[in-house]
C-alpha cells in the first residue's frame, strides 16, 4: 500500500526507492496530475481554461476572434434582420505581434562554450601564467637577445600581450581551447539538424501571443539530441511563481496519439487493451481535432515527468591490504552495527518519465528517466528536458502582449461596424427641381423649359437657364429652377468614428510600447535619423523582457544540448552521426570530440548591442581613425566584437598601442633621419677632406706651377735682361761712342766755331778798325741776308 501525502494529492516522497520505481506510484502520480488540471472540484478544469485562454488569444493575434459579441452589442433583442454589415474583424492585432516576432526571430547572438572543469581550467590558467611571465621578462629577453643574439621567450613577442590589460583582452577574444570549438561546434550542428531556427520561431510567437514558451531536449538512440516545440496550451506544471519554472517538481505534455502510433510506441499493448482504450468514452472530454468535432480516432496520452530524491548508498568496505572497496546497494541497506562495513550515502534529485491515458486507469510507462541532464558543477541536480518560461505571471497567471491589446482591438471592431452603419444610411447629394420656375422660361422658339431638358443640360453642361421675373412682371421666386442638394449630416458622425478609430489605435500603442516609429505607420519626413532610431529603441525596450524570455529558453536549449552530447557519443551510431556531421577538416576538432564528455562547459550567448550603442561605438570609431589613432584593421578587428564594453576596451587598446606605434615609428625616423645626418656629414666631412686635399694638392700644383712659372719666368726675364743687358750695352757703347762722337764733333764744332769767330772777330776788328778809322757808325749785322740764320754774329752779342 502506497500512502499519499495528507496535505497533497501526490504520493508520498520519503519512501523507499524500490517502491517508487512501482507501477502503482506511477499511477498515483498521473491521476494526481490529472485531478489538478481536469478536475471540476479545484474550480475548474484548470487545463481547459488554459487551452480556452489560449486559443482565444491566439485567435485574437490571427486577427480571427468571434465576432459573437459584437454581434451583441449591436443587435436590438437579438436581431440583426436590419444591419447589413460586414462582420470580418479588423486584423489590427496581428501587425504589432508581427512587428514583435520578427524583431525577436533575428539572431542577435552567438553561441559560446566556456570549459570549466578543472583540466581545462588548469591548461587555461597555465597559458595565462605563460603570457603573464613574459611580459615582466620581455624587457629582459629582448636586451638578451639584442646583446647575445638568443631568443628565450616561449612565445611570439610580435603576437604576444605587451600588458596585463591586453593579456585580459586576449583570453576574453582570441584565446579559445580547441574542446570548446568542438562544443561550440557540436552545439550548433545539433541546433541545425533539428531546424531550430523554425522551432525557436514558434516559441517567440506563442512568447507574444499566450505570454509563455517551451521547448524540450530529448535524446533517444535512433536520432540522437532532439530538439522539439511543445505548445503551451498542451502543457501541464506544477504551481509556481517563479516565470522561469525552476522550481517545478513535474511537468508534462498532452498528445493525440493515434491507435497505430501508440501500438508502435508501447508495443506491450494487447489487442484487448487496445479496444478497451478505443471505445473508452473520456476521449471526448479531453480534446477536439481541428474541425471541432471529437476525434475517436486518436487517444489523449499524458506524457510527464516528476522530479523526486533517491538515495545513493554505497557499502564501504576495507580489504584485506589496507584499502578500501566502495560497492552500490540498495537505500535499504543497513549494516550491522559490530561489522567492519560502513554504509555512506547521498541523496539526488531523479527525473521519473510516465505516460497515462487521461480518463483511462491504464499506465502506459512509468521509469526512471534515461540520460539524465546533470550539470557537471553539481551532480546531484537534475534539470528537466521542458524549459518554460512566462515573463508576465503573477500567482501562477500568465499575462500576454495580445491580451493587453485585445479590449481595444474590440472597440476598433464596434468603431469599424458603427462606421459602416453611418456609410450604409448616407444618402447621396441630391437635386431640388421648381417645375413652376421652369414654366416661367421662354427659350425664344415657342417652346418651354420642361425638366427633362433643364436636367440634361444642367448635367451635361452645369448651366441653368432661369428668369427672375415672371410673365406678369412680379418677381419670380423660382428664378433658380435647379438646387443642388447636399446631405451632409453623417459627415460628422464619420469623423467622430475615425478619430474614436485613432484614439484605440493609438491606447493598443500605449499599452504596448510599439509606438509609430516602430511600425513605420507615420514616419515624420522632418524628423531626424537619430530621434526616429531612438524611438524604436526606446520601443525595443518596452519589449525587452520578451526577448529576454526567447534567449533564456535559447540558451536553456543549448545547455541541455551540450549535456546531451555526451549520451550521443557513448553510442556508436549517433557517435558516427554526430562527428560526421561537423566540419571534417578541423582534425584537432575531431580528436577532442571523443573525450568531450569528460569535460565541463559553461553555455552563455554573446549578444550582439543594439542599434545605439553600435552608433556610440561607431561614432568613437570614426573620430578614432579621423585622429589617425587607430588603423582601418583595428577598426574591422572591433567592430567584430558583438561585446560593447570588450570592444571599447579593443579600442582603447589599439589606441595606446598606435600610439606608441607612432612613437616608436618616429623615434625610428629621428634616429634614420640622426643617422643619415651623420653619415650625410660624414660624407660631406670626407668630401671636405677630399676637397682640401684636392684643393691643396691642386694649391701645391698651382704653387708649384707658379714657382716653376717664376723659375722660368725669371728664367726667361734674365735671358731677357741678359739680352737687354747686352742690348744696352750695345746701345749703350753706340751712344757713348755717339756720344763720344758727338763731344767730339761739338768739341770740333767749337773749335771750329772758334776758330770761325776768331777770324770773325779779327776781320770784324779789322773792319771796325777801318770804319773807325774812316769816321763810319756801326753796321747791324742781322739785317744782313748772309748773317740772318746765325744770331750770335751779333756784334753787340758776342759768342
Amino acid at each position: 500500500m502506497i500512502y499519499t501525502n495528507t496535505r497533497s494529492s501526490f504520493p508520498d516522497q520519503v519512501v523507499p526507492q524500490e517502491e517508487k520505481e512501482s507501477l502503482e506510484y506511477g499511477l498515483l502520480v498521473a491521476r494526481a496530475i490529472e485531478g489538478e488540471w481536469w478536475s471540476t472540484g479545484m474550480g475548474g478544469m484548470r487545463y481547459s481554461n488554459n487551452y480556452n485562454i489560449f486559443h482565444n488569444r491566439r485567435l485574437y493575434a490571427r486577427g480571427e476572434q468571434n465576432i459573437q459579441k459584437y454581434k451583441d452589442e449591436l443587435a436590438i433583442n437579438g436581431d440583426l434582420s436590419y444591419l447589413n454589415l460586414d462582420w470580418q474583424p479588423v486584423p489590427i492585432i496581428p501587425k504589432f505581434v508581427d512587428i514583435v516576432v520578427n524583431g525577436m526571430n533575428e539572431k542577435i547572438y552567438d553561441i559560446k562554450a566556456y570549459a570549466q572543469d578543472p583540466a581545462s581550467q588548469k591548461t587555461r590558467t597555465d597559458y595565462a601564467r605563460k603570457l603573464h611571465k613574459n611580459i615582466k621578462i620581455r624587457e629582459y629577453v629582448n636586451t638578451l637577445q639584442e646583446q647575445l643574439g638568443v631568443d628565450i621567450s616561449e612565445v611570439n613577442q610580435e603576437e604576444a600581450p605587451q600588458t596585463e590589460q591586453e593579456l585580459e583582452i586576449h583570453l576574453q577574444l582570441d584565446y579559445k581551447q580547441s574542446i570548446e570549438i568542438a562544443e561550440e561546434e557540436l552545439i550548433n550542428n545539433v541546433l541545425d539538424r533539428n531546424k531550430f531556427e523554425l522551432v525557436k520561431g514558434r516559441f517567440n510567437k506563442d512568447i507574444v501571443e499566450l505570454g509563455i514558451g517551451s521547448v524540450k531536449t530529448n535524446w533517444n538512440a535512433s536520432n540522437g539530441v532532439v530538439v522539439d516545440y511543445c505548445d503551451p496550451a498542451n502543457l501541464v506544471w506544477s504551481y509556481t511563481t517563479d516565470p522561469n519554472f525552476e522550481d517545478i517538481y513535474y511537468v508534462g505534455e498532452v498528445k493525440s496519439v493515434s491507435l497505430p502510433e501508440l501500438k508502435k510506441e508501447f508495443p506491450n499493448l494487447t489487442n484487448e487493451e487496445l479496444e478497451t482504450i478505443q471505445k473508452f468514452p473520456g476521449n471526448q472530454n479531453y480534446s477536439r481535432n481541428w474541425t471541432g468535432r471529437y476525434d475517436n480516432d486518436t487517444v489523449q496520452v499524458l506524457y510527464f515527468e516528476y522530479k523526486t530524491y533517491m538515495d545513493q548508498v554505497f557499502k564501504i568496505k576495507q580489504t584485506e591490504t589496507g584499502l578500501e572497496k566502495a560497492l552500490e546497494k540498495p537505500d535499504t541497506f543497513n549494516p550491522p552495527e559490530n561489522d567492519n562495513f560502513e554504509r555512506v550515502s547521498r541523496s539526488i534529485e531523479v527525473l521519473y518519465s510516465g505516460a497515462k491515458i487521461l480518463g483511462h486507469p491504464i499506465m502506459l510507462k512509468w521509469e526512471m528517466a534515461r540520460n539524465m541532464t546533470r550539470p557537471k558543477s553539481d551532480l546531484t541536480k537534475v534539470k528537466m528536458n521542458y524549459v518554460l518560461c512566462a515573463p508576465s505571471m503573477y500567482k501562477g497567471r500568465i499575462n500576454s502582449l495580445v491580451e493587453r491589446m485585445m479590449p481595444f482591438a474590440d472597440m476598433i471592431q464596434i468603431t469599424s461596424l458603427k462606421l459602416q452603419q453611418v456609410l450604409s444610411r448616407m444618402v447621396p447629394d441630391g437635386i431640388y427641381l421648381d417645375v413652376d420656375g421652369l414654366a416661367e422660361v421662354d427659350l425664344g422658339n415657342g417652346t418651354h423649359y420642361n425638366p427633362k431638358e433643364a436636367l440634361n443640360m444642367y448635367f451635361q453642361t452645369g448651366s441653368i437657364v432661369g428668369r427672375s421675373m415672371t410673365q406678369d412682371g412680379d418677381m419670380n421666386p423660382g428664378k433658380v429652377p435647379i438646387q443642388e442638394l447636399q446631405s451632409s449630416a453623417g459627415q460628422a458622425k464619420i469623423q467622430s468614428l475615425i478619430q474614436t478609430y485613432q484614439y484605440y489605435l493609438q491606447m493598443i500603442r500605449d499599452v504596448t510600447g510599439l509606438n509609430e516609429a516602430r511600425d513605420g505607420s507615420q514616419p515624420d519626413k522632418d524628423a531626424l535619423l537619430g530621434l526616429q532610431k531612438l524611438a524604436v529603441a526606446q520601443s525595443n525596450v518596452a519589449t525587452r523582457n520578451l526577448l529576454d524570455a526567447s534567449l533564456y529558453l535559447t540558451l536553456r536549449a543549448c545547455e541541455n544540448v551540450a549535456l546531451r552530447v555526451g549520451d550521443s557519443l557513448e553510442y556508436a551510431l549517433t557517435r558516427e552521426a554526430l562527428i560526421n556531421s561537423i566540419s571534417l577538416y578541423n582534425v584537432a576538432t575531431l580528436e577532442e570530440i571523443k573525450d568531450i564528455h569528460l569535460y565541463d562547459f559553461g553555455i552563455f550567448l554573446e549578444l550582439e548591442p543594439d542599434e545605439e550603442e553600435k552608433a556610440l561605438l561607431e561614432q568613437d570609431i570614426q573620430i578614432a581613425l579621423k585622429t589617425q589613432t587607430i588603423g582601418l584593421e583595428d577598426a574591422i578587428d572591433i567592430r567584430e566584437i558583438k561585446n560593447l564594453k570588450l570592444a571599447n576596451q579593443l579600442l582603447k587598446i589599439k589606441q595606446k598601442k598606435k600610439r606608441e606605434a607612432d612613437n616608436k615609428q618616429q623615434e625610428k625616423m629621428i634616429q634614420m633621419q640622426a643617422q643619415a645626418q651623420a653619415e650625410t656629414a660624414e660624407k660631406t666631412a670626407a668630401a671636405e677632406v677630399q676637397k682640401q686635399q684636392a684643393i691643396a694638392q691642386t694649391t701645391l700644383q698651382i704653387e708649384q706651377g707658379k714657382v716653376q712659372f717664376d723659375i722660368q719666368k725669371i728664367q726667361e726675364e734674365y735671358k731677357l735682361k741678359m739680352q737687354m743687358a747686352q742690348k744696352k750695352f750695345e746701345y749703350d757703347m753706340e751712344l757713348t761712342k755717339a756720344d763720344i762722337q758727338k763731344d767730339l764733333d761739338r768739341e770740333k764744332s767749337i773749335e771750329d766755331r772758334k776758330d770761325k769767330r776768331s777770324a770773325q772777330e779779327a776781320s770784324q776788328q779789322s773792319w771796325m778798325i777801318e770804319q773807325r778809322e774812316k769816321g763810319l757808325l756801326p753796321r747791324n749785322f742781322e739785317s744782313q741776308g748772309d748773317l740772318s740764320a746765325n744770331t750770335n754774329l751779333n756784334p753787340m752779342n758776342p759768342v
